[in-house]
Order: C-alpha cells, then sequence, then structure tokens
C-alpha cells in the first residue's frame, strides 16, 4: 500500500483525468455527429474554466474529422484557463466577479449568434464558471450593476443554485436566451456540457444558456428577500427590472414550451459523480474499501467539516479496523464570511481545517479537498490536505487550528504546514473533490 499523501494526490488526479476535456469532447463529438460533419458554417461559442480546453479539443477532432467545414467563434474563459485555438478566438476575463473583458467576449458572442443561417450548427461549450462569464445584462441593467449584485450575494452566502437564479433572470444569454437566439435564426443548437452542479441538470450547468430554465422570476426576487438583500445592497435597476418581470411585463426565460420546434438539445458529458467513482477504483486498488457519500454535499463548510468528524468516528467504531476505508464526497459548500473579516482560502481548505480540528483525538486519518478547477477561493491554492505526520507537525510548531479557523484563515493554517494542493488551472471543472482515509 502507499503512504497516505500519495494515495490522497493520486485519488484528486484520477478524479481530474476523467473530466479532461481532451479527451471526453472528441468521444462525444463523434456520437453527436455519427451521421456525418456539420452542414453548414460551425459555430462555437460558450464559457466557463474548462470551456478553452474544451474549445482546443473540440478543433483537434474538426482537423482529423471536418477538414471541409468551416469553424469559427468565441469561448470565454476565466484569466489564467486560456488553451491554444487557431479558429476560435479564446478571451479571457473575470470570475466570479465579473469585468468589462467578460461583458465584451458575451457582446460578441450575442452577436454571433444573431448572425446564424438556417443551414447552420451552433456548439455551444459551457462547463462551471460560465454564469459570471457569460455575463450579458438585460437592457437597463449596466455592467457595474451586475458586479454589485454578485458581490452581494456572494457576501450574504448565498448558495451557488441560488446566485444563478437571479443572474439568469438579469441576463440577455443564460436561462436559455442563447438557444431562443439560436432557434430564431433557425439553426441547429447542440450543447456539451461539464457539470460542476449537484443534480447535473443542463439548466443549473453555466446558469443554462442552451437549457429550458425551471425558475422564475418570482423565484429570484424570493432569493433577495431570503438573504434581506434591498435596495442597500442592489442596485435600483436590478430589483426594477425584477419588478417587471414578476408583473409579466418583460418576456421569461426559456421554458420547455418554447423548444417544441426547435433542434436543441444539451449533452452532459462530464459529472462530479463520475469523478468521485474514479477515484473509487483508484483507493480501491490500493486496498481501501471505498465509500461514495454522493456529490449533492452542500451547506456551510465549516459544518460538513464537522459532520463527516462525526461520521468518521462512528465509522471506525462499526468497522473496527478490519479494512482501511475511503469516504469520498462531492458538492459545493460555502462559507459565511462575518462582517470585519476578509479571510483567506476557500470552502475546501475551510472544510478541512474544520475536519483537522474536529478529529484531533482519531490518530489514523487522512484526508485531501480540493476543487477540481485548481482555485480554491481567495488564493491561488486548489484545496490542501492532512496526514497524521502533519498533525504531529501542527502540534510541534505550536499551531492552533481553532484560532485560523476562527478567522476563517485556513489557507493560512496550512501554508504554514506547506500542505496546500497546488495544481494551476486545471482546464476542468466537476465541483469540489473529498476525500478522508481511515486506517
Amino acid at each position: 500500500m502507499s503512504n497516505q499523501k500519495t494515495i490522497l494526490q493520486n485519488a484528486f488526479a484520477a478524479a481530474l483525468a476523467v473530466a479532461d476535456p481532451q479527451q471526453i469532447v472528441p468521444e462525444y463529438l463523434e456520437k453527436i455527429f455519427a451521421d456525418g460533419s456539420p452542414q453548414g458554417k460551425c459555430l462555437v461559442v460558450g464559457a466557463g474554466k474548462a470551456s478553452a480546453s474544451m474549445a482546443s479539443a473540440l478543433e483537434r477532432f474538426a482537423k482529423q474529422y471536418w477538414p471541409n467545414t468551416e469553424i469559427n467563434g468565441v469561448v470565454l474563459t476565466r484569466y489564467g484557463h486560456g488553451s491554444p485555438t487557431e479558429y476560435i478566438q479564446i478571451i479571457e476575463a473575470s470570475h466570479p466577479v465579473p469585468d468589462q473583458a467578460g461583458m465584451d467576449g458575451a457582446k460578441a458572442v450575442f452577436q454571433l449568434v444573431n448572425q446564424l443561417n438556417a443551414d447552420d450548427v451552433l456548439i455551444v461549450l459551457v462547463s462551471g464558471g460560465g454564469s459570471s462569464l457569460l455575463t450579458l445584462p438585460q437592457p437597463g441593467i449596466s455592467m457595474e450593476d451586475m458586479r454589485t449584485t454578485t458581490q452581494a450575494l456572494l457576501r450574504c452566502g448565498a448558495p451557488i443554485e441560488e446566485m444563478n437564479i437571479v443572474r439568469k433572470h438579469l441576463s440577455a444569454i443564460l436561462g436559455g436566451n442563447l438557444a431562443r437566439a439560436a432557434m430564431q435564426r433557425g439553426a441547429r443548437v447542440e450543447a456539451l456540457l461539464i457539470s460542476d452542479v449537484t443534480g447535473d441538470q443542463p439548466a443549473d450547468i453555466g446558469s443554462g444558456p442552451c437549457a429550458a430554465d425551471y425558475s422564475c422570476y418570482r423565484d429570484a426576487v424570493d432569493i433577495l428577500v431570503k438573504h434581506q438583500l434591498d435596495e442597500s445592497a442592489i442596485p435600483a435597476s436590478v430589483i426594477e427590472h425584477l419588478q417587471k418581470g414578476l408583473a409579466g411585463l418583460i418576456p421569461e426565460t426559456l421554458k420547455e414550451s418554447d423548444l417544441q420546434n426547435g433542434h436543441v438539445r444539451n449533452h452532459v458529458i462530464a459529472t462530479a459523480y463520475k469523478s468521485l467513482e474514479a477515484a473509487a477504483d483508484y483507493v480501491r486498488s490500493e486496498g481501501y474499501e471505498p465509500i461514495i457519500l454522493g456529490d449533492t454535499i452542500t451547506g456551510e463548510a465549516k459544518e460538513v467539516g464537522v459532520d463527516q468528524a462525526k461520521l468518521a468516528k462512528e465509522l471506525i467504531e462499526k468497522n473496527g479496523g478490519s479494512k482501511p476505508l475511503a469516504v469520498i464526497s462531492g458538492g459545493e459548500c460555502t462559507v459565511t464570511l462575518p462582517a470585519g473579516i476578509k479571510g483567506r482560502g476557500g470552502r475546501c481548505s475551510e472544510f478541512l481545517l474544520s475536519l483537522f480540528t474536529e478529529t484531533g483525538h482519531i490518530s489514523q486519518l487522512a484526508a485531501l479537498a480540493a476543487d477540481t478547477d485548481g482555485i480554491d477561493g481567495s488564493e491561488k491554492n486548489a484545496g490542501a490536505w492532512f496526514t497524521p505526520e502533519l498533525r504531529e507537525a501542527s502540534k510541534a510548531r505550536g499551531l492552533k487550528p481553532s484560532q485560523f479557523l476562527e478567522a476563517h484563515d485556513c489557507y493560512g493554517f496550512f501554508a504554514e504546514l506547506s500542505a496546500l494542493v497546488e495544481t494551476g488551472p486545471t482546464l476542468t471543472n466537476v465541483n469540489d473533490f473529498r476525500i478522508i482515509l481511515l486506517n
């Protein structure tokens, strides 16, 4: 059996490998276009942390199998997540708070889609991060208004699902509006989606630019009310727009009934659960019995850490040490920062520090938590890890994990121990990954 640190790192690597766009995009293009290459022009647009890698994979496939197809387009990704392309323009922009580069790129995407003809094919590449990158506000809402609204939702700890419902109803592209524009031109739409959301529903991945939306203006307004976000935190233009939608004065997001006469398909090509299964297969080969808790675990990161610490204790008592266990989970947690605390780190590192703090009595426990896009929150690490040896090192250095946790400085704690997971941008994104080894 390999040492625990190596197993943790290799399990994370296995989770990433099965979501690599360079592998999965060609596989799905071959299935989607089994009847031959696209007829007419092929426009490629998209957004997300994995979208540039998806675009380069598509170009490589097209050069080999669609030599006579004209391909062009625009794809948006996060700064530092670019990938080389020849015909598809890659625009890097800010995430999670949108900036002008993202808005300019979204405008370019929308303009190109509105130039499609009836014989053309629109391929849309979407992954996690697409919601903020494809920021094209509805008329009357400025870029600064969108930025302020996003920051307010982030600050109050709103779950990503709620953030996206609000953003859909402020966007000219999200919530199926991109597909609506293409359908009006008579074009065929094929969307390839890498999911970083619980449930893997196309409407939720990147806020569903090509999917029928289940939410409505009432939901968006209720979310602002729930988090007590009024005119003091949300721009007047945003509140006015949502009120107009509530009154039926402007169109809703795309619904199933709107798709009846259109050729629109959404293909989910990678999911968090597939990545958890790949990690489980790896740890099984190392002699561990994997227990997959699922990819839908959400909530305050610190509290999820407490819950999984309790679970670890129960499993040890029940198992009696008869066989090493690996507890694997996914799902996007949140971190709510109290007023006056800036914090350093992200939800994965905070979960891990909470788990570390709550499991000091369990001698043979090791764990890793990391975001599959390579960036966990405010710093440049994907997450962090610890082993029993690292716990001893923290004691020897006099580090008090509870103090770091109270200050929301999980980055600082694990940096002190050289226990950060640092991958750089992975060019994919299938949500957070957590693994606990119980020997």
